[in-house]
Formats: C-alpha cells, structure tokens, sequence
C-alpha cells in the first residue's frame, strides 16, 4: 500500500488549502482515512477522520474551518482547510486503516499505512 500526500503550501493567515491523498496497491476497500499532523517541537495528532460510511471526526481545534472527505472509488481522501491560522503550520500525514486489496494472487491487508508528510505554513 503506498500513499500520496499532496497540496500543502503556504498561504497568509484566514486563507484556505485542500490537501489530497490517493492510496495505492491494486485495492479493493479502505476502512478509515485520517489525516494527522505534526508542529515542529509537538506530537503528531489526529485532525480528522472519515470512515467508509462517511462518518467524520474532527480536533477541536479544527471543527468549522477543515473538512474531511473521500471518494471510495478513488481511494483518495481530501481536507479542505478554511480560515487558516499560524497554529495550523505543520507537516500533515495521512494515513489509512484497514485496507484490503488483491495482488499477485493474494488477498492482503494492511492494518496501519502511513503516507508521506506534505508541509503547510500559514504565515501570520
């Protein structure tokens, strides 16, 4: 399973980005999409989850201004990110759980994947 992180940037304060995230491998389904991330000197954490029903959770700290979403069909999850302000400046990971596919003859799963990091800096 490879993941593609993409769309980060730099953007002034109250501005917007969309990040993306296609999983890859010859998959057939993907449990839970996640994004998390990463300030220099902080932990990783969680920002927002979506499962493949559709149902979302987010961090306080991000409720009303991002917003989780995915196409099954794609493999691919977006966080559309609103109202940015300096405190959201991080590396942001996605990540994927449970993802089952077929490859070689072989049915797979793949509990825990993580994607590379794609950076986003919102200048004050």
């Amino acid at each position: 399973v490879q993941l593609q992180a993409s769309g980060g940037g730099l953007v002034q304060t109250g501005g917007s980005l969309t990040l993306s995230c296609v999983a890859s491998g010859s998959i057939s389904s993907v449990d839970t999409m996640n994004w998390h991330r990463q300030a220099p000197g902080k932990e990783r954490e969680l920002v927002a989850a979506i499962t493949r029903g559709d149902s979302q959770t987010y961090a306080d700290s991000v409720k009303g201004r991002f917003t989780i979403s995915r196409n099954n069909a794609k493999n691919t999850a977006y966080l559309q990110m609103n109202n940015l302000k300096p405190e959201d400046t991080a590396v942001y990971y996605c990540n994927a759980q449970g993802v089952r596919g077929y490859y070689s003859g072989t049915y797979y799963y793949s509990a825990d994947s993580w994607g590379q990091g794609t950076l986003v800096t919102v200048s004050s």
